[in-house]
């Protein structure tokens, strides 16, 4: 298994009390899958998130990578934040090779591969660029260009096309799930909006309320052989939207 939780459970501590956000939480996920979350607001999916990323430790359970426990941060595994948080004042190759000079990893034959992640992608013309200079699409495409740049064999995904207005969400969501798939990624998304999880995943797992517990895991059957935009007009692609919608008005 790429990503294996058994029973994994968190409690925040603070001035007001305990907060249970996490309660034996299992699922596991194989190499170049694409796994979606859902859940209600609260409910912990961002938390889910560092857990796997080893920004957090889980107080019982089995938090493992590729086969190992999770104790710390791992080069096994990138984060792509909500935000792009490209740095206006560095050029498009400086930010995307900042991770790289940040891990003191930036030799030549990573910065190769980073040049040949920028042509594939149609970004090469705007290395020398600011972000201020490209489209939205593209400064996500730039984002998720920063994390491959270390090669990490899992990515993370925390709401990344979530300040995108519909339409560019559209095509930049579609765009990045093909870039994952080039890539043989394995990929985990946590996402409010149930028709783009429906839309790039494998399968698409339902978190109740906090505590947070699994309440489901939905296999997307014959979606997963089309692209995102037509999954969207399949009518299974309906189907699994109601099913979802209802599981979390239950979970409120």
């Amino acid at each position: 298994m790429m990503i294996e939780l058994r029973q994994a459970a968190l409690t925040y501590q603070s001035p007001e009390g305990e907060t249970e956000a996490l309660r034996d939480i299992t699922f596991d996920m194989e190499e170049g899958e694409f796994l979606s979350i859902v859940g209600p607001s609260g409910c912990g999916k961002s938390t889910l998130l560092s857990l796997i990323a080893g920004l957090e430790r889980p107080d019982r359970g089995l938090v493992a990578v590729d086969g190992e426990a999770v104790t710390a941060p791992s080069p096994k595994v990138g984060f792509m934040p909500q935000r792009d948080q490209l740095f206006e004042w560095r050029s498009i190759w400086s930010n995307v090779t900042l991770g790289l000079q940040v891990t003191r990893r930036n030799d030549p034959a990573r910065q190769a591969r980073v040049r040949q992640l920028l042509e594939r992608y149609g970004l090469a013309d705007f290395a020398g660029k600011r972000p201020s200079q490209l489209s939205g699409g593209m400064r996500q495409r730039c984002a998720l260009i920063r994390t491959l740049a270390a090669d990490p064999c899992i990515l993370l995904l925390d709401e990344p096309f979530s300040a995108l207005d519909y339409q560019t969400r559209l095509s930049v969501s579609a765009d990045i799930h093909h870039i994952i798939r080039q890539e043989h990624k394995t990929a985990l998304l946590v996402t409010h909006d149930i028709s783009e999880a429906i839309a790039l995943s494998d399968r698409v797992a339902v978190l109740s309320k906090r505590p947070a517990v699994v309440r489901s895991v939905h296999q997307l059957g014959p979606l997963r052989t089309l692209s995102p935009m037509e999954r969207r007009g399949a009518p299974e692609f309906q189907e699994f939207f109601n099913l979802i919608w209802k599981e979390l008005d239950v979970n409120g």
